[in-house]
């Protein structure tokens, strides 16, 4: 028997096996009722296989699958309280948008009157009420997305699982569904479980992402723990962009190239790395100074190598007295604040609180 503070989904030990290739590791997870949950990773870490897994698409070769209290071996995927969205969308292009809606009820004991009010119900909760009678070959990228969505929804489910639903997108769209599916997902309160491999999707939308290397769970976090303090050099390269310096231990003190000597006490954390210890930096947490400019903590100096200019931000790549190799560092456009050349030479201010050491 459950209780509110039982997970929704209890994930121990899955395994999976295809032949001899060892797709799923002894995957643990907990995922909470109402949560935004994410597996993110490159392709073919075993993200997609572990939702299919959930959903009943995939058999495991060992472990369990416990949903709402309810172990789930043997239950094929139309008893389990879930439903999935594909990357694809499953539209059927000769039948209406209602007609696509309604295609999963048709199994349902409910009145004709009743499947239509779920229907439109369905359709309101994507915005697409009043829509039910077009075609659905005539809508756009979007509005197929937002079918596939309400053909889910409108079974009810507990879970609703998404595999990469916005892949087949352009950037503009596909910033404004996960507005979208952020919104529905805190108005229909139920749990959202994305696959993804875009990093910057994955940190928009979801409560908690799990990061997946081969087969395995590598972090778990709630989204700003996981860029912020990473447990390791892989996750960090993995989400966003980080800065990574030589790094030598010196007793208390780290010496780190182009930025000089620090207390270990004074940085962010420290995290794991398979090589030689590194400093790494977010390019958002130095700040250029330019002409006039009072430092707010420590500087360093180095000349432009280049710069890339995109309207609201402008990154430059700076190569740091005493190291050659160069950093990125990211600079909002205000009013006032020019952009400065090739060649420039300028200062970096930083914080050791800024810096991650990896060792």
């Amino acid at each position: 028997m459950t209780t509110p503070t039982d997970p929704l989904i209890r994930l121990r030990g899955i395994q999976k096996y295809y032949g001899d290739y060892h797709a799923l590791r002894g995957i643990d997870l907990d995922i909470q009722p109402g949560e935004f949950f994410s597996l993110l990773g490159p392709s073919g870490c075993g993200k997609t296989t572990l939702l299919r897994v959930i959903a009943g698409f995939e058999d495991v070769s060992e472990g369990t699958v416990v949903l709402s209290g309810q172990d789930m071996t043997g239950v094929s995927p139309n008893k389990r309280p879930t439903n999935m969205v594909f990357q694809s969308y499953a539209i059927f292009p000769h039948l209406t948008v209602a007609q696509n809606v309604a295609f999963g009820l048709r199994k349902a004991r409910a009145s004709r009157a009743e499947k239509a009010a779920r229907v439109e119900e369905a359709l309101a909760m994507v915005g697409l009420a009043g829509y039910g009678d077009r075609a659905a070959h005539a809508l756009s990228g979007g509005q197929r997305q937002r079918v596939a969505l309400a053909r889910a929804l409108v079974l009810r489910p507990k879970v609703l699982l998404l595999d990469e639903p916005l892949s087949a997108l352009d950037k503009k769209m596909r910033e404004q569904m996960q507005v979208e599916l952020i919104r529905l997902q805190r108005q229909v309160g139920i749990t959202f479980i994305l696959v993804t491999h875009d990093q910057e999707e994955a940190l928009v939308m979801s409560d908690r992402i799990a990061v997946m290397f081969e087969g395995e769970i590598a972090q778990l976090a709630e989204a700003e723990a996981l860029y912020r303090r990473p447990e390791s050099r892989r996750v960090a390269e993995f989400i966003g962009v980080m800065n990574f310096l030589p790094a030598f231990l010196d007793g208390d003190d780290v010496d780190v190239s182009g930025l000089g000597r620090m207390p270990l006490a004074e940085m962010q954390s420290t995290a794991a790395t398979d090589g030689k210890p590194v400093a790494g930096f977010r390019p958002e947490t130095a700040t250029l100074l330019f002409p006039g400019q009072d430092a707010p903590d420590r500087v360093a100096e180095g000349t432009v190598a280049e710069v890339v200019y995109y309207g609201d931000m402008t990154y430059y790549d700076m190569v740091l007295d005493g190291c050659d190799k160069p950093v990125r560092i990211s600079m909002r456009n205000v009013f006032g604040r020019p952009v400065l050349d090739l060649g420039t030479r300028a200062r970096l201010a930083w914080s050791p609180g800024a810096v991650t050491l990896f060792r």
